[in-house]
């Protein structure tokens, strides 16, 4: 493997001003500095810091690692760019690392490109940056390339960002929404609804008071820690925009089977389900940023959730097995209610929270 050459120089303190304005993103030295002082000092690796239009990456890195290429981009408009249990940078980093790795592919490379409205505070910025670079860190991957636009005020809101990700994955795995087959179980690796309850309660519009965080996080060592004892695992899909209802829809449809769940299975913290209950929300719409569905062999399902429960990563303490695949009818999930009832849990027509990441 080959290692890129050191770039020339490294640069901290040269930024000049307490705001981003329209020379930030002209091209010359404003934004040289910008990227220099704010990116490259933070995100601080070879690939980067060669300072080129791309990163150059061996490809037999890549290929040690796996016989599949996966690729993934999100871009992230959460608003506000701060809220508890994190912020709109480390967000952007853990919502495409999860998209890598519920395919069972090992996260290695990100890319990050940021829009940034002027007037934005150096200082909240570079908070941002630094989410990002721990967020980064934490999972074990490289900021290697990016990409720094300035628009006027009022062209956007503060900042979004736009990240994408390249992973590899292992030949022994075979991770799809079409794999669920009747018999299998269905998990989830801990309480619902976290990150759209703190979101809603981070714009203040409601005047509800409570300490609900956001559970965003990177997932991919909670994954490989359930893949290395259970590699049988069928289906895996994060439950982000739309929660853990419109997921359990994709598997379904794509699957041309049903799946049923048990109301009283589904881990959701009190102050969730209170929110909910005040406010007419459905905490199986609410998006999530550190949770996944997995479906698995029923025989598999006692491994599965072990090895999710006792993860080092500790984000699959509170997993639980929610239900079953049957075969039909196809393409419905349906909800065994508290009150021993069932009632179809469809797609999420519309959106419940607008910007929520």
């Amino acid at each position: 493997m080959t290692t890129p050459t050191p770039g020339l120089r490294k640069r901290s303190g040269i930024l000049r001003g307490d705001t981003i304005n329209m020379s930030h993103g002209g091209g010359g030295k404003a934004m040289r500095d910008l990227i220099e002082d704010v990116f490259i000092t933070a995100f601080d690796n070879a690939h980067l810091d060669l300072m080129e239009d791309q990163a150059r990456i061996d490809l037999s890195a890549l290929t040690a690692r796996g016989d599949r290429l996966a690729m993934t981009t999100d871009s992230y408009v959460v608003d506000p760019i701060f809220f508890p249990g994190g912020d709109i940078g480390k967000l952007s980093v853990c919502g495409t690392i999860n998209d890598l790795a519920v395919s069972g592919a090992v996260p290695l490379y990100l890319t990050c490109g940021v829009i940034i409205e002027e007037g934005l505070s150096v200082a909240d910025l570079r908070t941002i940056v630094k989410s990002m670079k721990e967020a980064a860190d934490r999972a074990g991957v490289k900021i290697v390339t990016g990409d720094t636009k300035v628009v006027d005020r009022g062209a956007c809101d503060k900042i979004f960002i736009n990240t994408a990700g390249v992973g590899v994955i292992p030949k022994h795995l075979q991770i799809d929404a079409g794999r669920a087959r009747p018999g299998d179980m269905v998990l989830i690796n801990g309480y619902i609804g976290d990150h759209g309850a703190a979101i809603l309660g981070a714009r203040g519009d409601l005047s509800l008071e409570n300490n609900i965080l956001s559970d965003c996080a990177p997932l991919n060592g909670l994954i490989n820690d359930l893949l290395t004892a259970c590699p049988e695992v069928h289906c895996m899909r994060d439950a982000t925009r739309g929660g853990m209802a419109s997921v359990l829809n994709e598997i379904a449809g794509s699957s041309n089977v049903s799946i049923k769940i048990k109301e009283t299975a589904i881990p959701i913290r009190p102050e969730v389900r209170g929110m909910c209950e005040i406010l007419g929300l459905d905490p199986l719409y609410l998006a999530n940023e550190g949770k996944i569905i997995v479906v698995v062999p029923g025989d598999q399902a006692d491994k599965a959730l072990e090895a999710l429960q006792r993860s080092s990563s500790l984000l699959g303490r509170e997993s639980a097995v929610i239900g079953e695949v049957k075969d039909g009818p196809e393409g419905i999930v349906i909800l065994q209610t508290t009150f021993g009832g069932e009632r179809i849990v469809d797609m999420l027509v519309g959106d419940q929270l607008p910007r929520i990441c």
